[in-house]
């Protein structure tokens, strides 16, 4: 019988300062799958994209596969991430699950367990919710950023720091497109294009990071100056 596999890839370009966090708590998701859901494998990659500060050596002190690129982007680190993760974790693509998150974000402990249920009951893709980091964040826009989302208002956005779809399906939609952001909207929109089942959620988000100023042009920390602004 084949074992059911979840591979975690999460693309980092010069993320020293968060990408410790983001692994701990990865780390705590997977004790806490492998007490509740003990027939699982689980392997994270992390995809080094150009780093010119000190996230590699940050990695090396977690069990995690590494895969080391120039800077190319978050789509295709994504893109590399996953195709080693296929290439070195073997699983039937309909037992495969490929979890996504950022470097920058925090996943609850029980993330895993929840993209592991969601693999079972049949779905194509999990599009998952974000909050940002309260800690990030003025308490006026904090505030800001609150009213804008009562329970349930995020529910269907797409976020890459929330987002798992099974191997079969990546691979028939053709993976993430090689372009520098977006490329998450852009997988789900042909998933559902073409009818395969995509489940959102707004239970268990993960805490992003609150910045203004991230790692692409027009990524979440873009959006989240232009729409909640500076505490003035």
């Amino acid at each position: 019988m084949n074992r059911t596999r979840i591979d975690v890839v999460l693309p980092a370009h010069d993320e020293a300062d968060r990408i410790g966090v983001c692994l701990d708590a990865l780390v705590t998701a997977r004790a806490w799958l492998g007490a509740h859901r003990p027939d699982i494998d689980v392997s994270v990659t992390v995809v080094l994209d150009g780093c010119t500060d000190g996230t590699a050596t940050v990695v090396r002190d977690f069990p995690v596969d590494v895969v080391t690129t120039a800077h190319v982007g978050v789509g295709r680190a994504r893109t590399i991430g996953v195709a080693h993760a296929l290439r070195a974790h073997h699983a039937e693509p309909t037992e495969h699950w490929l979890a996504h998150t950022d470097a920058d974000s925090r996943v609850p402990e029980r993330w895993l367990v929840q993209q592991v249920d969601a693999l079972r009951s049949g779905a194509d893709v999990l599009v998952g919710a974000v909050v940002p980091d309260p800690d990030d964040l003025d308490p006026v826009v904090l505030a800001r950023w609150a009213r804008a989302h009562p329970p349930g208002a995020a529910l269907g956005h797409v976020h890459g720091a929330n987002l798992g779809v099974l191997a079969a399906t990546y691979v028939a939609l053709g993976g993430f497109d090689p372009v520098p952001e977006h490329e998450d909207v852009r997988l789900v929109e042909r998933a559902r294009a073409r009818g395969y089942r995509v489940d959102a959620t707004v239970d268990l988000p993960v805490v992003t990071s609150g910045r203004f100023a991230g790692r692409t042009p027009g990524g979440y920390a873009e959006h989240l100056r232009q729409a909640y602004g500076d505490a003035s």
